[in-house]
């Protein structure tokens, strides 16, 4: 409770559309491996899919685990893919927004030499995301850029809008410094990176307001053992080689004065800022990428055992874009700060993240590695709890204030802009655990959804008022042209306010060094009084060219008078000739009138003779058509006719055949009740224990050639022997018995027996990996409506993952069927019968199970047996 009322009330923030949220953007970039022979644990699956497994080794490591992880991003860019389509994919719809007013954040993340800075800066003849961003920036705004020093930013993240008087005194007076602060636009650029910024694709944003002028504002900061450095300050000494004491602080001698950490704070808009960092104006793309590169030099590298130049600090490189409308005439800026929008774009480098046993650190080394990973194990944190508030509808505080990195850009994250992640990964078998602890967190970071902002709204102001302004300026100086009189100066002429400034006398440095200095301020009195006497001057010329202006302008209107009224009596005539003019057109249109509506009626009758014409045509086809339609379908039903008498005899035949066979049999059968109860009463007499003959097999009716005899030799066999046959050839095999928890149990005589089986549920791997074979007993209903169970066999074999994959090799089926389902016909009656029992031939299925159970008490032979009879099941 405590802590809820410290907490301070927050103030409103900006229009953001809370219903619609758009997830961090996260893409996977992977690095070619350094040297072909390189153990690969990475693969591109597809283009939104990458698969991490183990390197070899690493499953004794853990406990014979292998498994292979699939990680799915927005889009994953291969080994192959160039700069230019990351940017396209990644960076350029960052631009777009900014130049529409609006914020992004993109950040590389990745362990220590995994391409995250070549990613960002690139390499000589292969930019980077960050030249490209430039110059598509330039590329958009480049003839509506604001003269240098029209728009001046604040100490708390503001921007204020001049005019070009104001400006030009501030050009004036930084040009007179002894340093000048902004580097010059027009000389040519560093050879050492003039090939990253040599963009050819002219890459530009689609909307671009004309109406407004814009000005770029580039800084570039260092995230240090969780200090903020400004790398653009003018320090005194070298910073990158600081000396520390045993206290873990910086020694302060006279060799080395460490630059001075900057500090977080927040504006207005509860966007947070660095205090006091330098920020330079930029106009073109060489211009920007010089101050990057003079920045560059100063970030902290290191040479560890993973990267030869490995990044010790997270670099962030912004560039602000402020951009006013430009007044009613078109002509100037508005000076009017509520309309001035500020968008910005953070470009983020991460250091990264590494293990010490790995790397070798020691001393500095290892302070700057805790310190790098404190910050990302913060990151991680932050987005863990965002992700989890968002989920679950929890309102846990977000720690972002444990580290300056999150600190910075938790606006991004509250929504106030766009957030992309570039996650660079290393395929080497050597970074796998790191690799695998990226793509956990890559994975964790695309739940987070972030509130998409509003778009600015609209000035009020008339759109195309720079064009308007444009054509008034071409056409006045075509027209003073024409009379003789002066042409505006071309774009890259002084303007006259400058030229009146310039004709000023400079004035003197006016830095006071010393407190007994008595020339400086002599002099600087001295040139302002020069200065107001020329003002004087100036004023007094001015006066004298007004009254003669004047004068001018009385003379101007007397003649324009004159010529009014020359003209209008010229306009009269004028009007006469006119109105002459357009009765003669009136009679013509009612001529033209009259012929249209004569060619409107021809066209109408031609109209309808055509469409009787196509009509009767129609009529023709349609009979023609229907005439062979009647004659196609005489022809057919003759031949189905003939069909029909011809299968009606052949079905007669079969059906006379049939009942005179089925008479036959069924008075042999008959003959042979009587024969077999003789018999069984002879045995009875004869015999007081007779032995109940065996079942045959059916195995062995089915193996019989067609037709069947009469009486069938009767051999029994056992009714599993093919079953036993098989298993007594994988006896030394071990077998995992699969038994769905829904099997129901059958009353066959065949039942599979497995030895040396596990029985289990649910598949398991540590069964699996134990035996050798695999049975899956399966039920389903038959088309009979019995049920069907099949034994589905195969070998278990372990994958290249670890772990087990069974192959299905193959299928028994055990079917119970009903007697009384279908009827049988026999073959016809053998004529060399096998024994005393061949007297007689039956039919059914049904007659046989009527036999079967009169000859229960055992009998040697019969057709009961032969023919798997069962015994009937009576209707109550």
């Amino acid at each position: 409770m405590k802590a809820a009322r410290a907490r301070t009330p927050r103030r409103p923030r900006k229009a953001t559309n809370p219903t619609q949220k758009d997830p961090v953007g996260v893409y996977c970039r992977v690095r070619p491996l350094s040297r072909a022979e390189q153990e690969c644990c990475i693969e591109v699956i597809n283009g939104t899919t990458v698969q991490i497994h183990p390197p070899e080794g690493y499953r004794v490591f853990r406990n014979g685990e292998y498994r292979e992880t699939q990680y799915s991003f927005k889009e994953v860019f291969g080994t192959l893919v160039a700069q230019k389509e990351l940017f396209d994919v990644v960076a350029k719809p960052l631009v777009e927004d900014l130049i529409r007013g609006k914020n992004g954040l993109l950040f590389t993340y990745g362990v220590t030499g995994s391409g995250k800075t070549h990613t960002m800066t690139g390499s000589p003849g292969d930019g980077g995301l960050l030249p490209r961003c430039l110059a598509m920036i330039f590329n958009s705004i480049g003839p509506f850029q604001a003269k240098r020093f029209v728009f001046k930013l604040d100490d708390k993240n503001g921007v204020d809008v001049q005019s070009e008087v104001e400006a030009l005194l501030e050009r004036q007076r930084r040009e007179a410094l002894p340093t000048p602060k902004t580097p010059a636009g027009k000389r040519q650029p560093d050879p050492e990176f003039a090939d990253m910024i040599a963009v050819q694709d002219h890459c530009r944003a689609q909307e671009v307001d004309e109406d407004n002028v814009y000005g770029v504002f580039v800084s570039y900061i260092e995230i240090y053992n969780n200090y903020i450095y400004d790398l653009l300050e003018e320090a005194p000494c070298d910073s990158i080689k600081p000396k520390w004491n045993n206290c873990n602080t910086p020694v302060r001698n006279g060799d080395f004065v460490p630059p001075q950490s900057k500090i977080l704070r927040e504006d207005q808009n509860h966007n947070m800022y660095v205090t006091g960092c330098t920020e330079v104006e930029v106009k073109s793309t060489e211009e920007a990428f010089e101050v990057f590169w003079r920045g560059q030099k100063k970030r902290r590298i290191a040479n560890t055992q993973l990267n030869r130049e490995s990044s010790r600090s997270h670099s962030v490189f912004i560039i602000k874009l402020a951009q006013a409308p430009l007044d009613a005439d078109g002509d100037n800026v508005l000076q009017e700060k509520e309309q001035i929008t500020l968008s910005q774009l953070s470009l983020v480098d991460l250091a990264g993240s590494e293990r010490t046993n790995r790397t070798k650190a020691e001393g500095n080394r290892l302070r700057e590695a805790g310190n790098i990973n404190q910050s990302l194990m913060t990151l991680r944190t932050c987005i863990e709890v965002l992700r989890e508030n968002q989920l679950y509808g929890t309102n846990k505080m977000v720690p972002y204030r444990d580290s300056k990195l999150t600190h910075l850009f938790k606006n991004y994250f509250d929504g106030e802009g766009k957030v992309r992640m570039i996650v660079c990964v290393n395929p080497k078998a050597e970074d796998y655990e790191e690799s695998l602890q990226v793509m956990r967190f890559a994975e964790m970071t695309q739940e987070v959804e972030v509130a998409r902002p509003l778009d600015r709204p609209l000035c009020g102001l008339t759109p195309g008022r720079r064009l308007r302004n444009q054509a008034f300026r071409e056409e006045l100086s075509r027209k003073l042209e024409l009379r003789g009189g002066p042409v505006g100066a071309g774009p890259e002429e002084p303007s006259a306010a400058e030229l009146f400034f310039q004709s000023f006398p400079p004035l003197p440095s006016c830095e006071l060094l010393d407190i007994n200095d008595d020339q400086t301020l002599p002099k600087l009195i001295e040139a302002l009084e020069q200065r107001h006497k020329m003002r004087q001057m100036l004023t007094e010329e001015f006066a004298k060219s007004v009254l003669a202006f004047k004068t001018m302008l009385q003379e101007f209107d007397s003649s324009v008078a004159s010529k009014e009224n020359y003209i209008q009596g010229k306009l009269a005539e004028k009007e006469k000739t006119i109105t002459g003019q357009k009765t003669e057109l009136e009679r013509l249109e009612k001529k033209i009138k009259t012929l249209e509506y004569k060619i409107e009626i021809l066209e109408k009758t031609a109209t309808i003779y055509e469409e009787d014409k196509r009509n009767l045509q129609q009529e023709l086809e349609s009979k023609s058509q229907k005439l062979q339609r009647q004659a196609s379908d005489k022809r057919r039903l003759e031949a189905r006719l003939q069909g029909m008498v011809a299968e009606t005899s052949l079905k007669w035949e079969k059906e006379c055949e049939r009942r005179v066979a089925a008479k036959q049999l069924e008075m042999q059968n008959k003959l042979w009740v009587k024969d077999e109860k003789l018999k069984q009463l002879k045995a009875i007499v004869t015999e007081p224990r007779a032995e109940r003959p065996e079942r045959p097999s059916r195995e062995r009716e089915r193996e019989k050639p067609l037709p069947r005899s009469v009486s069938p030799s009767p051999a029994p066999s056992a009714p599993a022997a093919p079953l036993r046959a098989r298993r007594s050839r994988s006896a030394g095999e071990r077998w995992v018995d699969h038994r769905p928890p829904s099997h129901v149990p059958t009353e066959t005589l065949l039942q599979p027996r497995v030895p040396r089986a596990i029985t289990v549920d649910v598949p398991s791997e540590r069964a699996l990996a134990r035996c050798d074979r695999y049975l899956l007993t399966h039920q389903e209903l038959a088309s009979d409506g019995e049920i069907q169970t099949k034994l589905i066999k195969g070998d278990v074999f372990k994958t290249r993952g670890g772990g087990q994959a069974v192959q299905f090799t193959d299928i028994e089926t055990l079917k119970q069927e009903s007697p009384t389902g279908r009827k049988r016909r026999s073959s016809p009656p053998d004529p060399d019968p096998a024994g005393d029992a061949a007297d007689s031939e039956w039919t059914d299925v049904e007659t046989r199970c009527s036999v079967a159970v009169e000859m229960r008490a055992g009998s040697a032979l019969g057709p009961g047996f032969q023919h798997h009879a069962q015994p009937k099941r009576r209707k109550p």
